[in-house]
């Protein structure tokens, strides 16, 4: 795992790039989140989407309710970026959907419209 900073409207962004998955339930989160705000101190962080186990996306497994609620439990907002049309499910396009409307956690297909979301919330 590779962890880069920006700052971005006086706010700092934790940006992690991984070869990896990193979030595979919700401790592996809870790990992950530890693990950038130790090294970074941010509360907001921006991952590719390709780091996250793929039932994260299949919301039948329940996995994405339980691992963002830890995000919002412990007041890290975090932005997912990648190419989301690969899935066809109509209950993930509105989750992405509703999620993009709030204020905590946010889909987005690259870093850069990611950073600027982050850095206003």
């Amino acid at each position: 795992m590779k962890i880069n900073t920006v700052k971005q409207n006086n706010v700092d962004i934790a940006v992690i790039s991984s070869s990896e998955i990193l979030i595979k339930d919700v401790q592996s989160a809870l790990d992950f989140m530890a693990t950038v705000s130790f090294e970074t101190g941010c509360n907001r962080i921006i991952l590719n989407k390709s780091a996250i186990c793929e039932d994260f996306f299949h919301l039948s497994t329940k996995l994405a309710g339980e691992i963002l609620h830890k995000f919002i439990n412990y007041h890290v907002k975090i932005a997912i970026i990648g190419d989301f049309s690969v899935y066809s499910s109509k209950s993930l396009k509105d989750f992405i959907y509703e999620c993009n409307k709030g204020k905590d956690i946010f889909f987005f297909p690259d870093e850069n419209q990611a950073i600027e979301k982050l850095s206003l919330v």
